[in-house]
């Protein structure tokens, strides 16, 4: 690799600490090419930047790390991203591999790994935490109805939606922010309550953070 280019690499994660060490972990082998701290800004820098590889976290500021994913994958961009993430509940790990991750990786893994999984990833491959693994396969392979992750019953719309509202924006914020009508987000939210069976904004937000939407 040393005489071919090195991989060009998009770090998204909003904790700076973690950024910083990222940065030093991958700059020996990666051409690292920009650092984004939310959703949003990871799939507007996806399209400027061109990235090989995308490293991200799961749950991020204004839009989480899979939902990102999905809007790349709907604009039809292909690249391989790899989750770093805290979460080693299953249900994180197979949303993100449905959604279309090459790799899902704990934050408290080896660096090696990391390294491993981008590798993986930009041969085309899937890399898989060996801490979650058999637990991943074994929901997969089971078929496991939905239900026991109540966010993957939701529309990426209102995902996006009950995100905004769990970080506190009011419904006219929102409908700004989305170039929807306040109208439309009070339906969306009006549609989650009732798909999720609950029955105030306060619930909502519990299951936003509860399922990693958001981080308390």
């Amino acid at each position: 690799m040393s005489s071919a280019r090195r991989p060009r690499l998009l770090l998204a994660d909003d904790h700076v600490l973690v950024a910083e060490a990222l940065k030093s972990l991958l700059a020996p082998e990666f051409d690292l090419v920009g650092v984004v701290e939310d959703g949003r800004e990871l799939v507007e820098a996806a399209g400027k930047l061109r990235p090989d590889v995308i490293v991200a976290d799961v749950t991020m500021p204004h839009l989480n790390g899979i939902d990102a994913l999905l809007q790349l994958r709907q604009r039809g961009d292909r690249t391989p991203v790899v989750f770093l993430t805290m979460h080693r509940d299953v249900s994180f790990a197979r949303r993100a591999l449905e959604a279309g991750a090459s790799g899902f990786v704990l934050k408290h893994s080896a660096p090696a790994e990391l390294t491993a999984a981008i590798r993986a990833a930009l041969q085309g491959g899937t890399y898989l935490t060996p801490q979650l693994a058999g637990e991943v396969l074994e929901s997969m392979k089971e078929g496991r109805e939905r239900t026991s992750d109540p966010i993957a019953s939701l529309t990426p719309r209102q995902r996006e939606v009950l995100q905004l509202l769990a970080e506190g924006r009011s419904a006219k914020e929102i409908a700004a922010r989305l170039e929807i009508s306040v109208r439309t987000v009070e339906f969306h939210k009006y549609q989650m309550m009732e798909a999720l069976g609950i029955h105030n904004s306060a619930e909502l937000i519990h299951v936003a953070i509860k399922h990693g939407l958001v981080e308390l």
